[in-house]
């Protein structure tokens, strides 16, 4: 049986989400961005409305209000998002129990098996594009296909332009839909990659797609290298939408190879002493996380930029130390790699990360690592641990981080850099 696979997409989450909550505003332009209240901050999504105005998402807060004065701005809420995702997503698992998200906004759902109960693939996707829209006011694209990556080529390419938001791509229309647009709409390809291509004489996807494999391999490795040939096949293959990948559930519980976490500061730090602050409450959180997942890590890095990127300052180092995940000691080995390769630049973002993992169960003694002193220093982790978790970061915090230089408190109040 040939597989039938969606790619469904919320049209302007953020925006969608919004709207749906703020009925008086679903005739206006809506954006959300940044910080409404200072006017400034990129567009995180834009309205169907506003993006007829021009504007765009990822632009600046300044340049939507120069194309749309009268656009309603509306401060990211990042939980209510992740909510609502969540609540789409246990929508499309009473059609099929294979869905995998692809974004916050985007999910996959292999509907071989149930297909046969809710007739063909367009009448399916409207079921589900009407549950959606009915129980949460946003609105769905549904790219179909016979595997993931010509699902996602369909819906971004077709479904989004379609009045019904769905499209089916498959060797019947594929020569006379996809391959007839230019290289730069393919995915995967973009505005560099396009210059490459383009001078290599592709304009389209179709030329890209019929060129043989081995000769555009021959082009690739005259253009970047001996080194090219996975790129080569990677390409040749979205073109011509050849996807062996399974819709897989469990994708977002693979172990990760490392733990870390990066800040951008809201301003320059200048002194060691403020630099300290925020480098301990990276400690915490990267250690927590390891702690959560039962592993210490024996290999640490560290970073900074500073907030020149035409004249970048900084530097990412790593160093083997006895695995841990205990708070104080990574702070210490981070604090001691930090001194170590600063040269006193101001700082703007900083990050550290834990990776080389064992098991926490095993661990190595020494001789002035007694026991005792351990599993007291692991109590009281776990019970901090334990208070955050039920009452919120912020909960209890470090006396430092109370301080002008700390971020812990405002963190707390954020996901992924935006406002709950």
């Amino acid at each position: 049986m040939e597989k039938q696979v969606y790619l469904i997409d919320c049209q302007s989450f953020y925006a969608s989400v919004e709207k749906a909550e703020r009925p008086e505003y679903r005739d206006a332009p809506l954006v959300v961005a940044g910080d409404p209240a200072r006017r400034s901050g990129i567009i995180l999504a834009a309205c169907p409305i506003a993006k007829s105005y021009g504007i765009t998402t990822a632009e600046r807060l300044g340049e939507a209000v120069a194309k749309c004065p009268e656009v309603i701005i509306i401060q990211p809420r990042m939980q209510r998002y992740i909510d609502v995702s969540m609540q789409i997503t246990r929508i499309y698992q009473s059609y099929t129990d294979l869905v995998e998200p692809f974004s916050i906004d985007e999910q996959f759902l292999d509907v071989t098996g149930s297909l046969h109960l809710f007739g063909s693939l367009e009448k399916l996707a409207a079921l589900i594009q009407k549950r959606v829209l009915e129980e949460t006011g946003v609105r769905t694209r549904v790219g179909a296909g016979k595997n993931k990556i010509s699902a996602k080529t369909a819906c971004d390419n077709f479904a989004k332009k379609n009045e019904s938001g769905f499209f089916m791509l498959d060797n019947r229309n594929i020569a006379t839909t996809l391959w007839q647009l230019p290289i730069d709409k393919m995915y995967m390809v973009g505005s560099r990659m396009t210059r490459h291509f383009t001078g290599m004489g592709i304009y389209t996807i179709g030329e890209l797609a019929n060129t043989p494999l081995e000769k555009l391999k021959t082009m690739m490795r005259r253009k970047f290298g001996k080194n090219s040939d996975i790129n080569a096949e990677m390409y040749w293959r979205i073109a011509n939408c050849i996807d062996d990948s399974p819709v897989a559930t469990g994708t977002h519980e693979i172990a990760p190879k490392s733990i870390g976490h990066m800040m951008t500061l809201p301003r320059d730090y200048y002194s060691l002493e403020d630099i300290k602050v925020v480098l301990l409450e990276l400690t915490e959180l990267v250690c927590q996380r390891c702690r959560s997942k039962n592993v210490v890590g024996g290999v640490l890095s560290v970073g900074c930029m500073g907030a020149d990127f035409d004249q970048p300052t900084g530097f990412s180092r790593q160093v083997t130390i006895d695995p841990t995940n205990i708070t104080n000691r990574v702070y210490k080995a981070a604090l001691q790699l930090f001194c170590k390769h600063w040269d006193g630049s101001p700082v703007r973002r900083l990050g550290i990360s834990l990776s080389k993992f064992a098991s926490s169960e095993e661990y190595q003694v020494t001789l002035f690592d007694l026991e005792e002193d351990r599993e007291k220093i692991m109590a009281l982790e776990r019970a901090t641990d334990a208070i955050k978790k039920k009452f919120g970061e912020a909960s209890i915090i470090r006396a430092a981080s109370a301080t002008d230089a700390g971020q812990a408190t405002d963190r707390s109040k954020k996901i992924g850099g935006h406002f709950k």
